[in-house]
């Protein structure tokens, strides 16, 4: 592995971006402030209708990013891949999901794959920056753009380099260190002239196939301690001692530990996906990841154990009319990408629950037959709860007015702490006042 410090070198001008969601969009305009032409290029129509009228559709992107960057007339957005001809640089952002059985699901990777083969010209580079297993980019989408008399490294060039993004993260993107490697030396030193004027950092490693696993390790790791410490805080429920007191005395030790915090589960589309294409892979080459299958199985589990909690604190009340606060998979995202707060909603509609629900990010869902809208949050609305329950802490959560107007309030992110003394609450890893 080397780390080198930015050094621009090359004369690449025009980039264009395939898959304009929660990576891809904010790819394109990053790209844009660094000087380059971008072409984005979405088989979604409603998403680029939505960014020529300069509306966005995700929450770490602000309307007047968009308006700029397409009054500039250096963002062009289109459904064509013929739009690819004219660009240097074409960069891959489609979501790599699992299947239900858990297995990698390249479809779409595929279909991209099958439509750059047709459109692409000699002296492009193509990127992959999409969440993968090792050996996507060399096995699987290098055969779909190579053909005879037009070779990887020579004709055109073919490279990795896995996305950090992390929606809601205050990190700027350019300030992240940026991993890149090639399919030859000539890719790599194509994606280094490119990424170098980008980002702040960039890190070079030995093979597409060790950037591939990179993202994997990353994510996997949060899954296995995230996993680790909502069970830790169940064992805590058991002892009535304050889940997120330990954690916070422990990181107080400078060496050896990072703290994760308790809640409902782990949603969104990559910390749990990505711990799946890694466990697939090592099956596949004859070993079984025995570590990440528990932590898959502990973690399904996790938002039945809420669902008892709720269950139990609202056994001997009748009406039982539950308020949540937060159904995105984490604070601060417009994103319900498996969402645990929504599988936890649509459990408790099930179970003759009367649920209403409140966050700033989401409007309204629909649940099979149920359509709920956002209730606002107001004193009347949580006092007529028999229960509000926090899934999701957003920073704007108005905590005094909950705690001091909630009949009974279970917090499953530990968020209400300075309030102990209130008799009303009840935590996930938390005391119970009992």
């Amino acid at each position: 592995m080397e780390l080198k410090d930015a050094n621009p070198s090359s004369e690449i001008k025009s980039v264009a971006v395939i898959g304009l969601g929660f990576v891809g969009l904010p790819l394109s305009l990053l790209l844009f402030k660094k000087g380059f032409n971008v072409t984005g290029i979405d088989t979604n129509i409603d998403k680029v209708n939505s960014i020529i009228n300069a509306k966005s559709y995700i929450s770490d992107v602000d309307d007047k990013e968009i308006q700029e960057a397409v009054l500039s007339g250096k963002f062009y957005v289109s459904t064509d891949y013929n739009d690819l001809k004219n660009v240097q640089v074409i960069i891959v952002c489609v979501p790599t999901p699992i299947t239900s059985e858990g297995d990698p699901d390249l479809s779409l990777l595929e279909e991209t794959g099958k439509s750059l083969g047709n459109a692409i010209k000699a002296g492009q580079l193509v990127i992959l920056e999409s969440s993968t297993y090792p050996g996507t980019t060399s096995k699987i989408l290098l055969p779909l753009l190579e053909k005879e008399n037009f070779n990887v490294g020579k004709d055109f060039f073919l490279a990795y380099s896995p996305e950090r993004i992390d929606p809601g993260n205050t990190f700027h993107t350019e300030d992240i260190p940026k991993i890149i490697s090639g399919i030859t030396k000539e890719c790599m030193d194509r994606i280094f002239d490119l990424y170098s004027k980008v980002y702040s950092r960039v890190v070079t490693l030995s093979s597409t196939e060790a950037a591939e696993i990179t993202k994997l390790l990353e994510n996997s790791y949060r899954f296995i301690n995230i996993t680790f410490i909502n069970q830790f805080a169940m064992l805590c429920d058991k002892l009535n001692i304050s889940a997120k007191e330990v954690i916070d005395a422990a990181s107080t030790k400078p060496f050896g530990f990072q703290p994760f915090y308790p809640g409902p589960g782990i949603g969104g589309h990559c910390i749990p996906v990505d711990p799946m294409y890694l466990s697939w892979i090592s099956q596949k080459n004859g070993y079984n990841f025995d570590l990440l299958l528990l932590a898959k199985e502990i973690n399904d589990n996790i938002s039945n154990y809420i669902l008892k909690k709720i269950n139990d604190l609202s056994s001997e009340i009748k009406n039982k009319k539950i308020l949540i606060y937060g159904i995105t998979y984490k604070k601060d995202v417009a994103d319900i990408r498996e969402s645990i707060p929504i599988k936890i909603i649509e459990s408790l509609i099930n179970k003759n629950y009367e649920v209403s629900y409140h966050d700033p990010y989401i409007s309204s869902i629909k649940l099979n037959d149920h359509f709920l809208q956002s209730t606002p949050l107001t004193v009347e609305s949580i006092s007529k709860a028999t229960i509000v329950v926090i899934l999701t802490d957003h920073s704007c959560i108005p905590l005094d007015t909950i705690v001091n107007h909630a009949k009974l309030l279970y917090d499953t992110r530990n968020i209400t702490n300075k309030y102990y003394h209130k008799d009303n609450i009840y935590y996930f890893g938390g005391k119970s006042n009992e």
